[in-house]
């Protein structure tokens, strides 16, 4: 098959032909349908999560089972699905509780394994993690509910648990946080948003949120206090869809007294361990949160809020490209955060 291939760190991948990929057993093998340029691919190119050489990215995905493993009872060949971008063992005590998202035991496509950037992929424990799609969405938008929308869904409604009239505030305006903002207005809040570049601040408004900050400038105190003026307050919930100890910083600072900050944007090596204002998360009761994808058995409830709040996800779909395209489109990650919407591959 062609895939695309990381052979060395920072430098720009390849489109090669490897060699197909083995059904696991209880696992499956798709063929790529789309799949999602995310930033957190890009922290692999980086360096910044380190993996195994040569290597295939990619772990936001839709397609249809080619083959299914010994053991499969669920899945068929011919099957359109997609998958969490952790994929749980199934079998240990947070997968039946249906924690599947923080199984100690998990495999991620694109990190622990070779990923979607190929024109197939494999799956382990096809039973628990493969999800069907439903048959009126795109290929295109289904292949970005594996990590950026089921994350962010899980962040606004499930850790904050976020109530109508409620004020979210979300700092970074790529594929997570445009997703925040879609699954807050869905539940009836009001979002406010801050990014550094006027193309995604632009598409955030045109996205209906209620505020857009422009952070160029402005440290993190000052882009807290203008999300409290905005908000009357402070926010109920904020959100670092970005990933910057800036981001986080201001993104706790933006709380109201009892507010929930939930962290989206992934943090590597040093900034993996900043410093938090812990005075004000004691004094004003604020909680925080991580959140690291949703379980295969929460995508039922949220897919039902997609279908009954008339959530538009071709909002988030900017390009599509082809295979040969993808490795100028993963490297650019680097250069500036995406302003556009999510880059969609179809191999």
């Amino acid at each position: 098959m062609r895939a695309v291939v990381i052979d060395e760190v920072g430098v720009e991948p390849t489109v090669q032909d490897v060699p197909d990929p083995t059904c696991p057993p209880g696992g499956a093998v798709l063929d790529v349908a789309a799949t999602g340029v995310c930033r957190s691919d890009w922290h692999v190119l980086a360096g910044h999560d380190p993996v195994t050489l040569p290597h295939v990215p990619g772990h936001e995905l839709v397609g249809t089972i080619r083959e299914v493993g010994e053991g499969v009872t669920r899945w068929r060949v011919g099957d359109r699905v997609t998958t969490p971008f952790v994929c749980g063992c199934g079998r240990c005590a947070l997968c039946a509780a249906g924690e599947s998202q923080v199984c100690p035991d998990q495999r991620q496509p694109g990190f622990s394994d070779w990923g979607s950037y190929a024109e197939q992929v494999a799956l382990h424990a096809a039973d628990h993690n493969i999800v069907a799609v439903p048959e009126t969405m795109r290929d295109e938008t289904a292949a970005a509910l594996g990590c950026r929308f089921a994350t962010s869904y899980r962040a606004v409604a499930q850790h904050g648990g976020v109530r109508a009239d409620q004020w979210v505030a979300v700092h970074g305006a790529g594929g997570a946080g445009l997703s925040a903002v879609l699954v807050a207005k869905a539940l009836g809040a009001r979002a406010v948003v801050v990014d550094l570049a006027p193309a995604a601040l632009e598409r955030a408004t045109a996205l209906g949120v209620d505020a857009a900050i422009d952070g160029r400038g402005l440290d993190p105190a000052a882009i807290a206090a203008a999300v409290h003026e905005v908000t009357d307050g402070g926010a109920h919930v904020s959100i670092d869809a970005f990933g910057s100890p800036a981001a986080a910083t201001a993104s706790v600072l933006s709380l109201r007294r009892r507010g929930r900050h939930v962290q989206v944007g992934l943090l590597f090596g040093d900034a993996a361990q900043i410093p938090l204002p812990m005075d004000r998360i004691i004094a004003w009761e604020l909680a925080v949160h991580g959140s690291h994808g949703l379980a295969a058995a929460d995508y039922p409830v949220m897919l039902d809020l997609v279908t009954r709040a008339g959530i538009d996800l071709d909002t988030l779909v900017g390009r599509v490209v082809g295979l040969d395209e993808a490795p100028a489109a993963l490297a650019s990650l680097g250069e500036t955060p995406a302003s556009a919407g999510v880059t969609v591959i179809r191999p």
